[in-house]
């Protein structure tokens, strides 16, 4: 066993994983996963910066996840940053924040990096080795991963919910020219992602990260957010039309109320619903298997 700690700083939320890893029985046993949105992104699509306040919510959550990882007596740490940091001009100031409070180097990784990473988070632990095309719904990018026992082909796009949010919907609830500039964005993305990974040829379609599981505690009529029911739930493409209608016609007071519904993410959750919906349709999927193993355990992995 060796114990580890994964970070993953995205867009939207830093994530926390604390696990005592078996390399030898592939298991990853959990001690410790939390998450705190912190909006990293906040305006990077439109400046091109990180903004102040946003590296200070950042700052002050790897403090408080500093102390859980010296609590657990943490062998190895990686900490993971992704579409953001990658984006922005001063992603320097983040690099030596972070650095200075947590004493690890973050690493700034590709599309394709975060790709593998999801892809073997996803999909460790499924039974079989069909070919699976992993999904994951970021706050500023998007990962489409296909492969079998490993990654065949891996692509990121420009997409996300915070990232559509901020380009497109001023109204509340959206407006629908909003949605279809959205939508517009979504598919153009697709097509991009199709000339990198055959999105048609997977029999299985798994979703991951904040917006697929949401989508999919609101199908599953929990009364509070359970990562237990949630985990490997299969969610119909009827079920999440339904779903993202429902909540493109609410207000975002109506949409808060929603018991499964994080706070930092009732301004986002229709652009990332959208493109889960999107998704499902341009492949025929029918049903989605939602996944709440993503990125954090595949840097927890590349940690052991």
């Amino acid at each position: 066993m060796t114990r580890v700690a994964a970070i993953d700083c995205g867009t939207n939320s830093i994530r926390l994983l604390v696990a005592d890893a078996d390399l030898a029985t592939g298991q990853l046993v959990e001690l410790d996963r939390r998450m705190t949105i912190v909006r990293l992104g906040q305006g990077v699509d439109r400046t091109g910066r990180l903004a102040p306040e946003a590296l200070e919510r950042t700052f002050a959550a790897c403090r408080e996840y500093a102390a859980v990882i010296e609590e657990h007596g943490v062998e190895r740490l990686r900490f993971v940053a992704t579409s953001a940091s990658r984006d922005a001009e001063n992603r320097d100031d983040f690099v030596r924040g972070v650095r200075d409070v947590l004493g690890v180097e973050p690493e700034v990784i590709s599309g394709d990096q975060e790709a593998e990473f999801s892809f073997t988070g996803a999909t460790k632990e499924l039974p079989g080795h069909e070919e699976r095309l992993v999904v994951d719904i970021g706050g500023g990018s998007t990962e489409f991963v296909i492969g079998r026992e490993r990654v065949e082909a891996a692509k990121s796009v420009d997409i996300g919910c915070v990232r559509l949010t901020e380009r497109h919907v001023r109204s509340d609830p959206p407006a629908p020219a909003e949605i279809a500039a959205v939508r517009a964005d979504i598919e153009a993305a697709l097509d991009l992602a199709e000339r990198t990974v055959p999105l048609r040829g997977a029999r299985t379609l798994v979703g991951l990260a904040g917006s697929v599981t949401t989508v999919a505690g609101i199908a599953l009529g929990l009364d509070a957010y359970d990562s237990t029911a949630i985990h490997h739930a299969r969610i119909s493409l009827e079920q999440v039309k339904g779903i993202v209608q429902k909540l493109m016609d609410a207000t975002h007071d109506e949409r808060a109320a929603i018991p499964v519904m994080h706070p930092g993410r009732v301004d986002v959750i229709v652009a990332g619903a959208c493109v889960l919906l999107a998704v499902m349709e341009r492949i025929g999927a029918e049903e989605v298997v939602v996944s709440e193993h993503d990125i954090l355990d595949g840097i927890a992995w590349s940690a052991a």
